[in-house]
């Protein structure tokens, strides 16, 4: 017993470093500041100038959410996943089912991130075609993933205290240009919340659906339960912080853009019109500045998510999920998934030919909201109706924000739907032929390390 135990204590673990605020500040860097900035313009016009609610109620469903992520994360702190989550609370094959749709999500984020990376740049060289740029950042973001280039935690840092900078000035020059300018008293200010000529629950519902994108990746503070503090308190009050703080940051700074441009109309480009609402307020020189910082801030989730989705189907091609001799394939000299990193990347550049910003995210959202309802569901499963003690919120919250989301997603376009349940019935077409009608051991879905090579 004692050799046994000296041997336990001589393993290397992971150090249980971070506090409540290390977590919610890490959160913070993966959500960033400008969430709601790059898509403000197809939430805004799909609600038909109701932004900021859409925003709200996005957060009401996140916070539901977030709850079920942090409690399922205490019974599972070394492996925070959606997958995990649902395939051992449900069922395997209800969670191949989420971790596919996950996996739409990792390949549809360097595409979006493409089309927003595009149109930024025309805002400055409008005299180069959009699929010029498009080559262009497919092919730089594939060259820089090919060669293994990441970037610092401490970089990632600073670029959100820059976007907290540029965040502040845009409300201080928002605020300034709102006071400044006539307007028809209260109504004005009330306006955004609820416009009656054009108030509509449908619409609203709609840009709601759009509006999660702003909240995605909060559930990443999950995957740090084993280097957490107490992680079973602060992995969920972490989560819950974190979306909180994220929807009141996002509603000031589309409340504020609302007021500067009231209505969804006349945009110059809906896929970048934040950067026109602050061009209307602080002139040519904030409409730069927030380019640029929406540019680079574009430019670097774009890396990090075409890396991520070559890690994805590294890991899928490494179990079996997918033909491993050319998904399981590492680069010697890089330690790369090169063929999964040219995939992914030629799918970005067919994909912003072809998609529009805005059906891209619903795409994204379609996987993300499969995703949260298996989570919700999960945790109701396992703190409900497996416990003997039935508590009156392990009931509620779970089957709450599993109806919230569930509103969400059947409000996605028609065909963003049909797109995205192509993508699931192929995902279990194939699912089902690897494990003999889900019968034999299921594929790991999860992401591999980013160091870890077999």
């Amino acid at each position: 017993m004692a050799t046994s135990s000296t041997e336990a204590s001589s393993t290397p673990q992971l150090r249980r470093a971070l506090s409540l605020w290390d977590l919610v500040l890490y959160g913070l860097i993966v959500i960033q500041p400008t969430a709601p900035m790059p898509v403000y313009g197809v939430m805004s016009t799909r609600s038909h100038g109701h932004a900021v609610v859409t925003v709200m109620l996005a957060m009401v469903a996140m916070l539901f959410t977030a709850i079920s992520y942090g409690k399922m994360a205490s019974a599972y702190p070394s492996a925070g996943s959606a997958f995990t989550y649902v395939g051992r609370e449900l069922h395997p094959a209800l969670g191949y089912l989420t971790g596919w749709s996950m996996a739409m999500d990792y390949v549809l984020n360097p595409l979006i991130c493409t089309i927003l990376c595009s149109k930024f740049a025309m805002n400055f060289l409008p005299e180069v075609p959009y699929p010029v740029w498009v080559v262009v950042f497919v092919a730089v973001f594939t060259s820089l993933n090919m060669q293994g280039i990441k970037t610092s935690a401490r970089i990632n840092a600073g670029l959100v205290v820059g976007m907290c900078v540029v965040i502040i000035l845009f409300l201080a020059v928002a605020a300034h240009y709102i006071f400044s300018s006539a307007h028809d008293g209260i109504v004005f200010f009330t306006r955004p919340f609820f416009d009656p000529t054009t108030f509509s629950i449908r619409p609203i519902l709609g840009g709601t659906s759009l509006a999660v994108l702003t909240y995605i990746g909060f559930d990443g503070i999950s995957t740090l339960s084993e280097e957490a503090k107490n992680p079973r308190r602060n992995i969920l009050l972490a989560t819950v912080l974190v979306c909180l703080l994220t929807g009141m940051l996002a509603s000031t700074e589309v409340y504020a853009a609302q007021l500067v441009w009231p209505g969804a109309r006349n945009f110059p480009d809906v896929d970048t019109a934040f950067v026109f609402v602050a061009g209307r307020a602080g002139g040519r020189w904030l409409f730069s500045l927030i380019n640029v910082t929406l540019l680079v801030a574009t430019c670097g989730s774009a890396l990090g998510a075409q890396l991520g989705a070559a890690r994805l189907f590294y890991g899928m091609g490494r179990s079996g999920a997918l033909p491993r001799r050319f998904f399981g394939a590492i680069e010697p000299k890089s330690h790369v998934p090169r063929n999964n990193v040219l995939l992914v990347g030629g799918v970005a550049l067919i994909g912003a030919m072809v998609l529009s910003f805005e059906r891209g995210v619903e795409l994204l959202n379609f996987g993300a909201l499969l995703a949260f309802m298996g989570v919700n569901i999960s945790a109701f499963a396992r703190y409900y109706l497996r416990e003997a003690r039935k508590r009156w919120f392990n009931f509620v919250s779970p089957v709450l924000g599993f109806l919230i989301c569930m509103l969400l997603w059947l409000s996605l376009s028609w065909r963003a739907k049909v797109l995205g349940i192509g993508w699931i019935v192929i995902g279990l077409a194939w699912g089902a032929h690897n494990t003999r009608g889900f019968k034999r051991e299921l594929v790991n879905l999860e992401i591999p390390d980013s160091d870890g090579e077999a």
